[in-house]
């Protein structure tokens, strides 16, 4: 793990010829001034990051307990992803897949090997990752298991989270992604999560040519399925010929203390999508990996991206894996969540009623009585930073570089905040 003595400092000198710095107020009314307004943010000012820490415009620190929904899981700045991602952009950026680069290859043969699928293909972001599994489960379900032209379905859980775009929203039921936006894609179909005797009843449609899961729930507020179910989703899967499609691009690469949360149960989806994290926080990178049996059913020219695949994003990729290895940061991540789950599970019930989770993917759910909200700009205004899902839902989720000492300060922060709360 990297630490710098900067990360001990509250306060960053600025330097003798900066510009001038704008204050927090002035970037809140620049952005509510000329840009669009789909996202509600916490009121701070950020302007530096490095490690588990960053700064606002007037050089104040916080935690970082959110990662960028664990997309910062290598922390912020990591110097061996940074150098990637300079190196590979003096060299050569972005081709196109019109041509061969001497970088995608090499990728593909080290993702592949790394997560033991024959075929990977990259995306962008984490939602393209979810489209594109989608169009590769309905192609394989006409090509290869024989469902009739346009009928092909796709189940998924209630509550789940993948992205906005038209098709994930036609497979939300939240109404604050869905409301006004129709009409929507046909051929999806919700059941209850972590409920196998609902996957079982859905399955029996021959129609039916995946089921798409988060092994952990991350939006829906870190909600962590029953022991064996995801031994029974594949179990199922297998038996009617449906290919199960694990959504790990919260929850992959070291987030819940292991490379992939379907791990604690050692089960190997059909498709297994990835993001977030894949390139460290630096760059989008996403991917979609599954074998020869259902990625070679999409030929040339039925799926694509012009910046999927790009040099810079493979090798940023690349570095981004080699440094969760290098640095066991999913051991870190058990480790570490244990003791931050001990710790949050002390604070007074007549505030936070619940607290789940796995590895550094936790949330605590706070009492009705108090507005997560309210409790989150007061984490901020103690040094730490975190975001409220669903109303009363508060995810903790810093970087996996994170150490004892940096646990022990940000529980102090936690306890205080809860405890100011609590005397209300």
């Amino acid at each position: 793990m990297f630490v710098s003595q900067a990360l001990m400092r509250s306060v960053i000198p600025r330097a003798a010829n900066a510009t001038r710095c704008v204050s927090s107020k002035e970037v809140f009314a620049r952005e509510e001034k000329y840009g669009a307004h789909n996202y509600h943010p916490l009121p701070v000012a950020l302007n530096r990051g490095e490690g588990v820490f960053v700064w606002d415009v007037e050089g104040v620190r916080y935690f970082d307990f959110l990662s960028a929904y664990s997309a910062v899981n290598q922390g912020h700045g990591h110097p061996k992803i940074v150098s990637a991602l300079v190196e590979q952009s003096k060299r050569l950026a972005l081709t196109s897949r019109a041509f061969y680069s001497d970088v995608l290859g090499e990728y593909e043969e080290y993702i592949t090997k790394f997560f033991k699928y024959e075929k990977v293909l990259p995306m962008n972001t984490g939602v393209e990752g979810g489209e594109t599994a989608c169009k590769l489960a309905r192609k394989w379900g006409y090509v290869k298991k024989g469902i009739p032209k346009n009928q092909a379905k796709i189940v998924f859980a209630k509550n789940n989270f993948w992205g906005r775009t038209m098709s994930a929203i036609s497979a939300s039921t939240d109404p604050s992604s869905y409301d006004g936006f129709g009409p929507f894609m046909p051929g999806f179909e919700i059941i209850d999560y972590n409920d196998a005797s609902a996957l079982e009843k859905a399955l029996q449609d021959p129609n039916v040519c995946a089921f798409m899961v988060e092994p952990i729930q991350g939006e829906a507020g870190v909600v962590v399925p029953d022991p064996g179910y995801l031994t029974k989703v594949r179990e199922l899967c297998t038996k009617n010929n449906v290919l199960f499609i694990a959504d790990e691009v919260q929850t992959g690469l070291a987030r819940t203390g292991r490379m992939l949360a379907v791990d604690y149960e050692n089960v190997r989806p059909d498709i297994l999508i990835l993001g977030k994290a894949l390139s460290g926080g630096i760059y989008p990178v996403s991917a979609v990996l599954c074998d020869d049996e259902v990625m070679l059913c999409i030929k040339p020219g039925e799926h694509g991206s012009t910046y999927g695949g790009n040099p810079l994003g493979c090798k940023v990729a690349m570095a981004a894996l080699q440094v969760l290895v290098d640095e066991n940061l999913a051991k870190n991540a058990e480790n570490m969540g244990n003791i931050l789950r001990s710790e949050l599970s002390k604070l007074p019930k007549d505030v936070v009623s619940i607290v789940r989770g796995k590895g550094l993917l936790n949330a605590i759910v706070i009492n009705p009585k108090y507005d997560a909200w309210d409790v989150c700009v007061k984490l901020k205004e103690n040094g730490l930073l975190a975001k409220p899902t669903h109303g009363d839902i508060i995810r903790f989720a810093p970087p996996l570089i994170i150490n004892k000492a940096q646990i022990e300060e940000s529980v102090e922060i936690i306890k205080k905040t809860v405890l100011s709360m609590g005397s209300k």
